[in-house]
């Protein structure tokens, strides 16, 4: 049977052991070696100590050994290199890498993509992307107009934004076409954590899709609006006949329209309305138009979730949230700005230099 020789102990260093074995902020291993100390002194068996600290036999010896050669300093930890930098220089070629083209038959880089590229932990590619405030998932588009005017037409049409002619009619037209009167089951749902989510039924029925010829009057921003079955330039005349007709023939309209096909060749129209002017954004600059902005308040606010039995229900639902919208309405800030080429950056070093 193995017995842990007696062993002396400095006065000082026992008060400093005996404070650690009743300490309630030292670490687990500390006081665990310095009861093992003051067993060995009481000349218990190696066995009973560990016993009572529920341990290994060989950890006793070990750390009364330790302690024999030298004394307090011997029960700290040796010193440890630690783990080797594995990733070194991980940050850079991260990236470097996500600049460069993706792997044939990826559409994007993502995290696991990256770590197998560079052969690291998914957990050392999050972390680094999470510090540096980069998403791989969220995207944004641009387009940048080459139309050769583009400056005279963004400063025609921001001018009526921010300083239309005094007395004048200011309206920004456009059409949303082929909005579907999809019939499918909603309601709401509780996942696995518990958290309740707005739920859908996955098949739908198509009853139909109709067109809608909206105007934004800049001024206040109020909403009128036409469903239409087509999306002729007929339709498009027709909807500005009772713009027209509403504003009265010797008001002076300006209207903003994109460069779509139904809004050109309309000079016969025209010359028989001298009060009307159409003012054309720049090619690949329909952003200029304010309607788009409140075609994406009503693709949000009126029809994301919506459930309609036909085309009469869907034209019905338009009309009644456009009329909703005109109560409370007001005039969008203009606040956008064109994107030039130089403000683009080709990699994600460019961006985070």
């Amino acid at each position: 049977m193995r017995i842990a020789p007696k062993i002396e102990i400095d006065p000082k260093d026992f008060k400093i052991l005996e404070k650690r074995t009743k300490s309630r902020t030292e670490p687990k291993q500390t006081i665990e070696r310095a009861k093992i100390i003051l067993g060995c002194r009481q000349g218990k068996l190696v066995n009973e100590i560990a016993e009572e600290l529920k341990t290994y036999p060989n950890k006793v010896i070990e750390w009364r050994k330790r302690f024999m050669e030298l004394g307090l300093k011997g029960l700290n930890d040796k010193f440890r290199s630690g783990k080797p930098l594995k990733y070194k220089n991980l940050k850079e070629d991260l990236l470097k890498t996500i600049s460069n083209p993706v792997p044939k038959g990826y559409g994007r880089w993502d995290a696991p993509l990256l770590a197998k590229e560079l052969k690291c932990s998914e957990d050392a590619i999050w972390r680094i992307l999470k510090k540096e405030g980069i998403s791989l998932q969220r995207q944004r588009s641009w387009c940048i107009s080459t139309d050769k005017e583009f400056a005279a037409k963004a400063a025609d049409i921001v001018g009526l934004y921010l300083n239309p002619p005094t007395r004048a009619l200011v309206i920004s037209i456009d059409e949303k076409p082929s909005i579907q009167a999809l019939e499918r089951k909603t309601g709401y749902i509780e996942t696995n954590d518990g958290k309740i989510l707005r739920a859908y039924k996955s098949t739908y029925k198509r009853n139909g899709r109709l067109n809608l010829f909206a105007a934004l009057n800049v001024a206040n921003g109020n909403i009128t609006g036409k469903t239409t079955k087509t999306k002729t330039r007929e339709d498009f005349l027709l909807f500005m006949d009772e713009i027209v007709n509403e504003a009265g023939k010797d008001q002076e309209i300006h209207v903003i329209v994109d460069n779509y096909s139904t809004h050109k060749r309309c000079n016969e129209w025209l010359a028989k309305n001298p009060n009307v002017k159409f003012h054309y954004t720049p090619t690949s600059a329909s952003w200029l138009n304010q309607i788009e902005i409140w075609f994406g308040i009503f693709s949000i606010k009126s029809l994301k979730g919506a459930s309609f039995k036909s085309t009469e229900e869907l034209k019905e639902h338009i009309e009644t949230y456009i009329a909703r919208y005109n109560e409370s309405c007001k005039p969008f800030k203009w606040r956008k700005r064109e994107v030039k080429g130089s403000q683009l950056k080709n990699n994600i070093v460019n961006l985070r230099n």
